[in-house]
């Protein structure tokens, strides 16, 4: 199996080294060289593009293929033969103008194969043919997601029955430049010019690119498939005579391309090019290539060929499509028919309304009189009124479909139509073509209308094709109660026949009357133009209406309940109604606050049935839970409850059993707030509790503050200040200014060694806690006192030193030196304190210097200095 297995895989990645998914384009072109032993002979040459350094190679040899061109038959006299690649050649573009930014990389790699070959004389003429596979992916103007797309090229020679001469022809040749640098939502023009040996007339036209080369593993060794040949698949937004979109043209005479490049990306663009001699179209020729359009700007005045202002307004903002940054002004002029100008602007874009309906132009100059000028004028119609519309007949696929214009327009008359069908690339210039559709989905449908003055529009709609007409039937299943009439009803497009057709009258129609006496299952069968489709409907068929009715029950009172029937009525009838929520269905809601009999009138046409149920309305248990309340953090509080129920119980559980009375003025101690509930029931027949709830709100504990120890001078006042509550008492009152407050004012006329002061602190519910604060009364001028010595040792007696202020507003700083005079304490309050370290290093045994700078309680500046000695 190994043999095997790697000459499979080899034949895979080496057929995978031929793909031709790097071909950019070709054509095929001959030349006849004379007649000879009752044979035309030709010269023949395949040209194929590809892009330049693709790492790629031409497939060599490719296969040809000849073929009758009318019946398409493959000549059985001729076989397929291959061709070898003859010679290449390479061209770039390496010049550019100064007028272009970002300019593209224009490069082809052309591969020649070139042949001979002898044809017998044909009144059809022949057609050759070869293919390549496949196609790039990622190309723009094919539907998305694409895949497997190859590329065909051919050449026509043409038969005896158009000119006894037409054989001896030699093909038009296309030997326009293709080294053009296209730009995105630029002006360009790219020629597809050929030249004609024989001096026919040439007519050139944009048209549908083929597809072909479905065979083998994907290289060009196997023959060409028999034409017809079918299209690239287009996206909807382009198609064969608009490959780039509707702002490009192309003159029918030379070949030459002209508009506004559509975005960036690769785009496929075929042109045909027919030959005529003495009025008759003798051969087509074709070029097929891949344009890839750049992200480059030209400073140009790119403007449409044509403004279509045909809807309904009269009113335009035009600007330029090129954001070249070389273009340094711009010149607008909106012109008449004579040539008057109506309106400048030399802005970048302009807006104008034109006074009436007529024939205008815009011309737009770029740079005027500089570098890189450049001018463009369209044509401006202004007809509105002008609104392309269709409509589609018959929607099954291998039908035709038909498309009915329905285009209207207020100036001159619709004359030309353009219709696409779908991506295949089929379209037709018939008022209301017809088109098949060979597969069901939604598909996509243009037109492109124009009318006699000028005006061009377009519109796209989805049409669904289907795999048969689609019948809507007013309903499926119906009842009635015999003897009745019933009328059917149904929608569609085609002829309708419904059946049996006993009991039923006008059974040709969509509305048929039918009368059955039993139930009876109706068909309809709808024939649009051969597209057959078949629905029906079943009539149920009763003589009396069954209806049974809930039991009589009891709820409480306001509650809504459904009132359950069983029934076969279609129609009902219930009182009183100012309760029910509908009173029109079997089984409503209603709200009922007390007791009340419900009735109701069931009926099929004209039978009917009635019936009652009896609600009881019940009220529901009363419950009082009492007032809500405040209590002091982890203090109890007195629940006060009432009902009129046979049981009840709180939520959440408060302990203790129900038969307790007292439960209903329970004790309860919350750690936080709590909703208590109350709920009561009773027997009296509502099966639902009544409700009620008590918040207990608990505060939080109080956080007593009456301030830091402090000391203060003889005759200093001192501001005391208590936090954590909503009232204070302060004791003793001796000297202070409100002792009810929380920030009193003291003095003091004597020293005292520390009076200790208490702060009753009480909070919103009367809770009540307790702060201290100390004060020592020195009998001096304000102070600040240092002491002379500490052993920061570890022992926990004298390990940090500090200062204490007395009569002492504000510490400025408090810095402690060594005897290098280097800063190792800095303190501003006596809360800091110095451990003999700095930074973690412990500092020897000495003596160190500390400075004071302070404000005392009458703004006055305190400094003092001194030393104190570290004693390890």
């Amino acid at each position: 199996m190994k043999p095997l297995v790697l000459f499979l895989a080899c034949l895979f990645l080496c057929s995978q080294s031929l793909r031709a998914d790097h071909i950019t384009g070709g054509s095929m072109s001959y030349t006849f060289t004379n007649f000879a032993d009752g044979k035309y002979n030709y010269r023949l040459t395949l040209k194929l593009y590809m892009r330049c350094n693709s790492g790629r190679q031409f497939n060599d040899p490719t296969i040809f293929g000849v073929f009758d061109r009318i019946t398409n038959e493959r000549i059985a006299s001729i076989s397929d033969f291959p061709v070898a690649l003859t010679r290449t050649e390479t061209i770039n573009m390496n010049t550019f103008s100064p007028c272009i930014t970002n300019p593209p990389a224009v490069c082809y790699e052309i591969g020649y194969f070139e042949t001979t070959i002898s044809l017998p004389p044909s009144e059809n003429g022949y057609l050759l043919s070869a293919q390549v596979v496949y196609r790039i992916q990622g190309i723009n103007n094919f539907v998305s997601n694409y895949n497997n797309i190859g590329a065909t090229y051919t050449a026509e020679i043409p038969g005896t029955s158009l000119l006894p001469d037409a054989p001896e022809n030699n093909s038009a040749n296309f030997t326009a430049n293709d080294l053009v640098a296209v730009c995105s939502n630029n002006s360009f023009s790219y020629s597809f010019g050929a030249e004609d040996k024989d001096g026919d007339k040439l007519n050139f036209s944009l048209c549908n690119a083929y597809q072909g080369g479905f065979g083998g593993f994907g290289n060009n060794s196997n023959p060409p498939q028999s034409p017809p040949y079918s299209s690239v698949p287009y996206d909807m937004n382009y198609g064969g005579s608009s490959p780039l979109g509707s702002h490009v043209k192309i003159d029918p005479s030379n070949g030459l391309i002209t508009g506004i490049a559509p975005s960036d990306g690769i785009y496929v663009v075929t042109v045909c090019v027919e030959e005529i001699r003495n009025g008759k179209v003798i051969a087509v020729q074709r070029k097929d290539i891949q344009i890839n359009i750049s992200g480059c700007s030209i400073a140009s005045a790119s403007i449409p060929a044509d403004y279509m202002l045909c809807k309904d307004t009269r009113s335009i903002t035009v600007s330029n499509f090129s954001s070249s940054p070389l273009i340094k002004s711009y010149n607008w002029d909106f012109i008449d028919v004579n040539g008057n100008v109506l309106y400048s602007s030399d802005s970048r874009s302009a807006s104008y309304t034109f006074p009436r309906e007529g024939d205008y132009s815009i011309k737009l100059v770029v740079n005027r009189g500089g570098e890189c000028a450049d001018s463009s004028q369209s044509a401006v119609k202004v007809y509105p009124g002008f609104m392309p519309d269709f409509r589609v007949e018959g929607l099954c696929f291998n039908k035709p479909t038909r498309f009915l214009d329905a285009s209207t327009t207020v100036f001159g008359r619709v004359d030309s139509w353009k219709w696409s069908f779908d991506g295949s690339g089929a379209t037709s210039p018939l008022q209301n073509p017809s088109y098949t559709y060979f597969n069901p989905g939604n598909k996509q449908a243009r037109l492109i209308a124009t009318n006699s003055v000028g005006c061009r529009d377009t519109i796209t709609k989805t049409v669904a094709i289907i795999d048969k007409p689609p019948i809507q039937l007013a309903f499926r299943d119906t009842l009635i109660c015999a003897p009745e009439d019933l009328q059917l009803r149904a929608s569609g497009q085609g002829n309708m026949v419904w059946s049996p057709t006993l009991n039923m009258r006008d059974a040709h129609t969509a509305t048929p009357t039918v009368g059955p006496f039993s139930t009876t299952t109706y068909y309809i069968d709808l024939d649009q133009d051969g597209c057959l489709n078949r629905d029906s409907v079943i009539v149920n068929v009763v003589d009396h209406v069954t209806l049974e009715m809930m039991k009589d029950t009891t709820i409480c009172a306001g509650d809504t309940i459904r009132l359950r029937t069983v029934t076969d009525g279609l129609r009902f009838t219930w009182t009183p109604g100012e309760q029910l929520i509908r009173s029109d269905v079997a089984s409503p809601y209603v709200v009922t606050p007390v007791s009340t009999r419900y009735s109701t009138i069931a009926s099929i046409g004209r039978c009917t049935a009635s019936g009652s149920v009896l609600v009881t309305a019940v009220p529901y248990p009363v419950a009082n839970a009492g007032a809500d309340t405040m209590i002091c953090y982890d203090t109890p509080a007195q629940l006060h409850g009432t009902m009129d129920g046979s049981s009840f119980k709180w939520i959440p559980d408060i302990g203790g059993g129900n038969g307790h009375g007292n439960l209903l003025n329970a004790t309860v101690k919350p750690r936080n707030s709590t909703l208590y509930t109350l709920v009561a029931y009773d027997t009296r027949g509502c099966p639902k509790p009544g409700f009620d709830s008590v918040w207990v709100n608990v505060l939080p504990p109080i956080q007593p503050y009456a301030g830091r120890d402090t000391s203060v001078v003889v005759g200093q006042p001192l501001q005391l200040q208590a936090s954590g509550g909503s009232a204070y008492y302060w004791s003793p009152a001796e000297g202070m200014s409100d002792y009810q407050v929380a920030n009193p004012r003291v003095m003091h006329s004597a020293a005292h060694p520390g009076i200790r002061y208490r702060a009753l602190i009480a909070n919103e519910a009367g809770c009540l806690d307790s702060a201290f604060i100390t004060v020592k009364v020195y009998h001096t001028r304000p102070s600040v006192f240092v002491p002379n010595a500490f052993t920061p040792n570890g022992d926990g007696r004298n390990d940090q030193f500090s200062f204490v202020t007395a009569g002492i507003q504000k510490v400025e700083y408090f810095h402690v030196y060594n005897r290098f005079g280097q800063l190792v304490f800095n303190a501003y309050n006596e809360m800091q304190k110095w451990d003999g370290s700095i930074g973690g290093t412990r500092q020897p045994s000495g003596s160190y210097v500390w400075v004071v700078k302070a404000v005392d309680y009458n703004g006055s500046t305190y400094f003092d200095r001194g030393t104190v000695t570290l004693i390890r």
